[in-house]
């Protein structure tokens, strides 16, 4: 059984509910009048946004799936719709005898004071192809990017230069933001009839070659002497927020953990901040860079 709604919205026939509507989003703003200026887009706009109002709806939906385009006499519903709005009949009458309902799709979300034909965009428009209720759902008018942000405006925050659409603008990053988190940038998604949408941004936050992120902990390595590792010591460290000096105990290993508090991310919804974990990586020196008799000594005297 052919069912060329379907085929309308590019999606086979066992899409879900989200798959149908992802589908008509893309295909609305590839087709949209305001974007699309070919002559072809107008009627599959109107095309693409008949077949969602009926695959949308669970009832006009079962009764579609039931009996395909067996509703619109065997064939598909582009040659139906053409067929008829091209003799001048009445669709909304017809799809409304076949659908039940009442109202037409009279969306001033479409703009443009069209007539004739399919309606839905608003204005003075007659012979509308209305009749399933409820209307069109306006055009959604979001749009979503993605940028790039280094590892220290993540955690310090700062402004961001964005590109998007033609246009240059700089954005604020909140200090404390995760890898994949969105942005909101309000009245910069596409516009139409006066509105604007926003444009959401997806954060990716590029790594670092000095730390390491958990959640909001930080972690750096560093290189410390061997006698800092035996007898002890003090290191001068350059963190993210300021330069500390941190008392190296005696008898450390490498690898071993040191914590500094309040050095690492700051959570946003708490307010509280993470800390810092230096690594400690004990350098060994060159045997023959060590006094002859140190080695000598040492030698001797090291347990095995």
């Amino acid at each position: 059984m052919s069912k060329s709604l379907y085929d309308t919205l590019e999606v086979n026939e066992n899409a879900s509910a989200d798959e149908i509507k992802k589908a008509y989003r893309k295909l609305a703003r590839k087709y949209h009048p305001d974007i699309n200026k070919t002559a072809e887009a107008e009627e599959k706009f109107k095309e693409i946004n008949a077949a969602y109002e009926i695959l949308s709806d669970s009832e006009k939906k079962q009764q579609y799936d039931m009996h395909g385009d067996n509703m619109f006499g065997g064939q598909s519903f582009h040659d139906f719709a053409g067929g008829h709005a091209g003799g001048g009949a009445d669709l909304d009458e017809i799809l409304r005898s076949m659908f039940g309902g009442g109202g037409g799709f009279s969306s001033s979300s479409f703009g443009g004071g069209q007539s004739g034909g399919f309606g839905g965009f608003g204005g003075s428009q007659s012979g509308g192809f209305g009749g399933f209720g409820g209307g069109f759902a306006e055009p959604d008018l979001d749009v979503e990017t993605s940028i790039i942000i280094p590892f220290n405006v993540a955690v310090l925050g700062g402004k961001h230069s964005v590109s998007y659409n033609g246009e240059s603008f700089d954005i604020k990053i909140p200090a404390g933001i995760k890898n994949g988190e969105k942005l909101r940038v309000k009245g910069k998604g596409q516009k139409h009839g006066g509105k604007a949408g926003n444009l959401y941004i997806k954060v990716q936050v590029a790594s670092s070659p000095e730390y390491s992120r958990e959640g909001d902990n930080l972690t750096k390595e560093i290189d410390i002497s061997l006698k800092k590792a035996l007898f002890g010591g003090k290191v001068v460290i350059s963190t993210l927020h300021k330069e500390i000096t941190m008392k190296i105990p005696k008898g450390v290993k490498s690898g071993q953990k040191l914590r500094v508090k309040e050095q690492g991310v700051i959570n946003r919804k708490s307010k509280v901040m993470g800390d810092l974990y230096i690594k400690l990586n004990v350098v060994l020196p060159k045997v023959e860079d060590l006094d002859a008799d140190l080695v000598a000594m040492m030698e001797e005297k090291l347990p095995e």
